[in-house]
């Protein structure tokens, strides 16, 4: 590709993501029904944004060469960022309450997903920027 849709993407989950965990981590110290549900929009929109940049960066995994050395890297990138997204979905189904239809405040399982995806978040993100940094991919003129 001549300009990789990818790392436009990507921008909005990681975005929505960090937010949502620090509304988590602001409403585990002060609880607030509207952070609650702030935290829960958040991961909603980074989730559904997740979905199209992995599509994107799958498309663009593909148009590697079979040999090329960036392969393993680009593989556990997206392994990290899918574990990453299924973290955060997780943690919003946590809170999610069918039946009523509503939003509960989240509970210690939906914190520690939460969490837990941003740390996965870092190190897919780490991992990325190897791509881009350490093995010029989607960089113009470098093989």
């Amino acid at each position: 590709m001549k300009h990789p849709l990818h790392p436009a993407l990507v921008h909005f989950p990681v975005a929505c993501w960090s937010l949502g965990t620090l509304a988590d981590a602001t409403g585990a110290f002060h609880p607030d029904a509207l952070l609650a549900q702030y935290a829960a929009v958040l991961l909603a929109i980074g989730c559904a944004a997740g979905l199209l940049a992995a599509v994107a960066g799958f498309v663009e995994l593909l148009g590697l060469p079979p040999a090329h050395p960036a392969g393993r890297d680009a593989t556990v990138h997206m392994a990290l960022a899918l574990t990453a997204w299924c973290l955060y979905a997780g943690s919003l189904g946590l809170r999610i309450d069918v039946d009523a239809r509503l939003l509960l405040a989240p509970g210690a399982a939906a914190l520690a997903a939460s969490g837990l995806g941003f740390a996965v978040l870092l190190a897919a993100g780490w991992m990325g920027g190897k791509l881009v940094y350490g093995h010029g991919v989607g960089v113009a003129g470098r093989r």
